[in-house]
């Protein structure tokens, strides 16, 4: 039986050997052995010399120094294990005990489960005064002014007040003091996502680990091989072709006329320098760049755009917006402000204005990969890939009417596909790196707009590839970026935080690397589905399987999957 797992305390261990009787350790019984042997032998040298001492006819009581020594010697090795021990073992006698023994024990004892708590009268007092609807559970966090005991209270109350356990969603281990006010309101606890890492991107000279949060099987192990593709060519180059975060206000005049005169003045150059002094006047980093209109018989949309730093900055240009709004009410005292966001923004939701205009960072990444490495690595030709791209990403989302969707998974990259395009994955990259670096989620949908472009190069034998994404939102500050396991994550790509030099570069870094990494999983995902490998790898490696020698045995079976272990 072997020895598998130590004791975390001593009340652990002296429960154990109570309950099976017997002595499991080996270092105590080892110091038994050598304090009976060095007992005995000492005894043994005092009785010879006594015997010496009788044949020569010497006094007993005439006691040399050696004898005291030795007799002193015997009386500490007969009781030293009681002395020394505690001092080398403070955690003994028992410190080891046999797995099959510790689950036996374990069962037969009722330890209290491991993310239970006992309430406290004064927490029931609480919780029975959230369920009872008299103590508001948005308002915990400001009357308790402890946010981890808030959240404690609101998940006891609501698991009363719903009958249903939240058993499995873990309550410790997370600072509810980062999220006041600013991420989360009335919590109960958080959801765990793993990160997985890929690269080394090679992007512009440089190499980035980019961080990928998914529970989706596949996923990084595939874009993991687009950067070893990209990187053995030499890496990918990206070019940042517009920064600027946008929001659009609709307002209502009498008649469609009164409308259009608010439009020419607000599109006037001449203006220009009037009113990006009223937007920028309450911000460091926000600069108003341009003013462009759409009427809608009386209604009129404004939509405005404005550098934001290393923010993302919907907040930035919302107030630099409400700015503008008040100074315009002097010359036009009839406008009706409808609202501070009309969707010709737009945000969160798939538009042609974000495909056409861009909206936060617009960036274009490109690499070409030899022949070799498409073959070696891909698995597939550059001929193929381009008829894929071609009749798939390009010809395929034309006939689905797809908007923004002319890619294989972006999405993926950036979350899961749930706009209602026809593309291979780029959601999916965007949306796993936008969770690792707190990026908001939802703004997947247009920041994973995407347009994939192949063609063959150096007479066939070389691909060239690019990813166009006129509308990456990201930023490295303010929101989920403050996070710990976030800001983590941004640490990592080395874009953590402001640029204290060149305030925006770090938001903007981080716009290349996501393009970037939709430009490794595109390549990846492609080759995949031109090799006749997408399902095949699915399904042995996206099914739970707790063997951790089942992906090497299953990459030996099937070397033509080894993309998912490199």
């Amino acid at each position: 039986m072997d020895i598998r797992r130590r004791s975390s305390s001593p009340s652990t261990t002296n429960t154990n050997n109570m309950a099976q009787g017997k002595r499991v350790d080996l270092v105590p019984v080892f110091l038994y052995l050598t304090n009976a042997v060095f007992f005995f032998s000492v005894v043994y040298y005092v009785l010879m010399r006594w015997r010496d001492k009788i044949r020569h006819s010497t006094p007993l009581h005439l006691v040399t120094f050696s004898e005291i020594s030795a007799i002193a010697a015997s009386f500490i090795g007969f009781f030293g294990i009681a002395i020394v021990q505690p001092f080398l073992f403070p955690r003994l006698p028992f410190p080891y005990i046999y797995e099959e023994e510790h689950t036996m024990i374990n069962s037969q004892i009722n330890f209290p489960p491991k993310d239970k708590k006992v309430i406290i009268e004064e927490d029931e007092e609480v919780i029975t005064s959230v369920v009872e609807g008299k103590t508001p559970s948005y308002s915990l966090e400001s009357k308790l002014r402890d946010c981890k005991r808030a959240a404690f209270i609101r998940r006891q109350a609501l698991e009363r007040i719903t009958g249903k356990s939240l058993q499995g969603l873990p309550l410790d281990g997370f600072d509810y003091d980062s999220i006041l006010g600013q991420c989360c309101e009335m919590p109960v606890g958080y959801v765990q996502i793993p990160v997985g890492v890929a690269g080394p991107l090679l992007l512009d000279g440089m190499e980035f680990t980019v961080p990928m949060a998914t529970t989706e099987g596949c996923l990084v192990a595939s874009t993991n091989r687009g950067c070893k593709a990209i990187y053995a060519c030499g890496g990918a180059t990206s070019v940042l072709l517009r920064d600027g975060m946008t929001r659009a206000p609709v307002v209502r005049f009498a008649t469609a006329k009164r409308a259009a005169e608010l439009k020419f003045f607000l599109e006037e150059p001449l203006n220009f320098h009037l009113l990006a002094s009223e937007f920028n006047k309450s911000t460091r980093f926000g600069r108003l760049q341009r003013i462009i209109c759409a009427i809608a018989g009386k209604n009129l949309y404004i939509r405005f755009t404005c550098s934001t730093g290393d923010a993302m900055g919907m907040n930035m240009v919302s107030k630099g917006v409400q700015n503008v709004l008040d100074y315009l009410r002097t010359d036009f005292p009839d406008m009706d402000v409808i609202g501070i966001s009309g969707n010709y923004c737009s945000d969160k939701k798939p538009a042609a204005v974000n495909w056409i205009e861009g909206r936060g960072k617009s960036v274009v990444c490109e690499a070409i990969i030899k022949e070799e490495v498409v073959k070696n690595v891909l698995k597939t030709d550059a001929a193929s890939l381009v008829e894929l791209n071609t009749l798939k990403n390009l010809t395929g989302s034309a006939m689905a009417g797809v908007l923004g969707g002319y890619n294989a998974h972006a999405s993926n990259i950036v979350t899961a596909v749930y706009i209602a395009t026809d593309n291979a994955h780029a959601s999916n990259i965007v949306t796993a790196v936008y969770i690792a670096t707190g990026q908001d989620p939802a703004q997947n949908i247009e920041s994973s707009h995407c347009i994939t472009m192949m063609e063959t190069v150096n007479d066939g034998r070389d691909l060239h590839v690019s990813v166009t994404m006129p509308s990456i939102e990201v930023g490295t500050v303010g929101g989920g970026t403050q996070l710990a396991s976030q800001s983590a994550c941004l640490n990592l790509l080395g874009v953590k935080g402001a640029n204290q030099e060149s305030p925006g570069s770090n938001a903007r870094q981080l716009a290349k690397v996501v393009a970037g990494a939709v430009l490794a999983g595109e390549l990846s995902l492609m080759s995949a589905i031109a090799a006749g490998q997408l399902v095949k790898s699915h399904m042995k490696y996206n099914r739970s399987n707790n063997d951790k020698d089942a992906t090497s045995k299953q990459a030996e079976a099937s070397p033509e999957l080894e993309f998912v272990l490199l």
